[in-house]
């Protein structure tokens, strides 16, 4: 297939521009969907498949390794293919992915849902390749962090929703005992239970990867313009001349280890939150909600983004300032401890300051993206991959968690975040400027 004839982006009118992030956060929706279900798959697989905590956050690992091994080659795909053909081959992969979960539901084997797991991460690998450079690039780049911030609205209104559909799609209101009494079950009754359990997982995930399966046509021939994401005028084209390795640029190499840290924090703040909760005595069925409390945090924090950024604080000021309340919070998480009762929940009061971590995370990655790609020019495409790899820290440091968990405690656990925002706080004043790795050279950021 031959990619279509790319565009200017400065040529698009307003309505196109329009049409276009429509489009894409549309995208957005689906990657929170298919990303943000993790947080009700780690304990439900942990239950249905007899999982430790560290073997049932092999949800995220799985799912996020993707990123790792796809993202470069995502770039390259792109470039042969362009963004929509690309689109729509990541679409197809989800899907697959998706029906990969019935015949491992059928046998109750977790490696072969980690499988399936990790097809749905290399679809959302390429469609984040393509996606998130799109969204940067397509309008005035003082501007980046507010649209990437309208994309998150999306991507987290999803991860509220996901949850929630799961729940009403496969658990009952009777399973609570039922997960009660599983130890007390002789392993023939227990296994049967089991496998009921995890049948119910079948006619949802059909569902999903059929409507997948249907989008990814539909954005092959939806009116999404082929934009041209690789021009390079004056100044920039003199800056890279001499340049031929995205690895020549420190600012975004420092930058896809802000992603890797910023996003393995992330999820661990939200996929962790109901096996914490039911550390607490809270049951499954009441706990599912957590997660979503946390994404409307993230929620509140992107709709300051649009309204605040660039008007009344620049995306890079905001980037130093949620990255510090992060770190104040995660601190907070492991030192202060006392019981409070808040929407019906009598819970320890550190659980909701995990909820908060919603806020500085939501606008982390908006930060990131700009400053990371600002000066890319022809490296824009797989500068986005090698950020986009980054994403497999939602792979790995849940799994760290997950060993502090099992070893420490779920609560003494979350201190790994501090030094992963002490890292986030230190691209965010003096990482983002740094133009050369033989000497300390600094260039002015928007």
């Amino acid at each position: 297939m031959k990619k279509e004839e790319s565009v200017n982006v400065s040529t698009l009118s307003r309505q196109e521009t329009v049409v276009s992030i429509t489009i894409i956060a549309g995208m957005f929706f689906i990657f929170g969907f298919l990303s943000w279900i993790n947080a009700i798959l780690i304990p439900y697989f942990k239950i249905a498949c007899e999982l430790t905590h560290f073997q049932s956050y092999l949800v995220a690992f799985a799912f996020y390794i993707a990123y790792f091994v796809m993202a470069v080659p995502s770039s390259y795909l792109l470039k042969k293919l362009g963004f929509k053909r690309g689109m729509m081959v990541g679409f197809f992969a989800l899907s697959l992915g998706a029906f990969i979960f019935v015949p491992a539901a059928m046998m109750r084997t977790y490696g072969l849902f980690l499988l399936g797991l990790f097809t749905i991460g290399i679809g959302l690998a390429i469609l984040q390749t393509a996606a998130n450079p799109y969204v940067t690039i397509l309008g005035p780049k003082e501007r980046a962090a507010q649209r990437i911030s309208i994309m998150g609205i999306c991507n987290k209104v999803a991860g509220i929703l996901a949850p929630l559909f799961f729940a009403a799609a496969v658990l009952r209101p009777t399973d609570q005992a039922l997960f009660d009494s599983l130890a007390f079950m002789h392993e023939e009754a227990r296994g049967a239970a089991l496998d009921e359990l995890i049948r119910r997982v079948v006619v949802p995930y059909s569902v999903v990867g059929t409507l997948l399966l249907v989008i990814g046509i539909g954005v092959r021939y939806s009116p999404l313009p082929e934009i041209d994401a690789e021009e390079e005028r004056g100044e920039v084209a003199v800056a890279n001349s001499s340049k031929n390795s995205v690895l020549q640029f420190p600012h975004l190499v420092l930058g896809a280890l802000a992603i890797f840290i910023h996003v393995g924090a992330q999820v661990i703040s939200i996929d962790t939150i109901i096996n914490y909760a039911g550390s607490m005595g809270i049951s499954l069925m009441e706990a599912k909600a957590f997660p979503s409390y946390t994404l409307g945090m993230a929620i509140v924090g992107y709709f300051l983004g649009v309204l605040v950024i660039p008007r009344w604080i620049s995306q890079t000021n905001m980037l130093r300032l949620v990255t510090g309340l992060g770190a104040v919070l995660s601190l907070l998480v492991v030192f202060v401890k006392g019981d409070v009762t808040l929407f019906g929940y009598h819970t320890d009061i550190s659980i909701w300051f995990v909820v908060l971590l919603g806020i500085p995370n939501s606008l982390t990655w908006a930060g990131i993206w700009p400053l990371a790609l600002d000066g890319l020019g022809r490296f824009t495409k797989v500068g986005a991959s090698l950020l986009i790899m980054g994403l497999c820290g939602n792979a790995v440091l849940p799994m760290v968690y997950g060993y502090f968990a099992d070893s420490a405690g779920l609560r003494e656990a979350y201190g790994v975040l501090l030094p992963c925002y002490l890292y986030l706080i230190y691209y965010a004043i003096w990482g983002h400027k740094l133009r050369s790795w033989s000497k300390l050279e600094r260039r002015k950021t928007f």
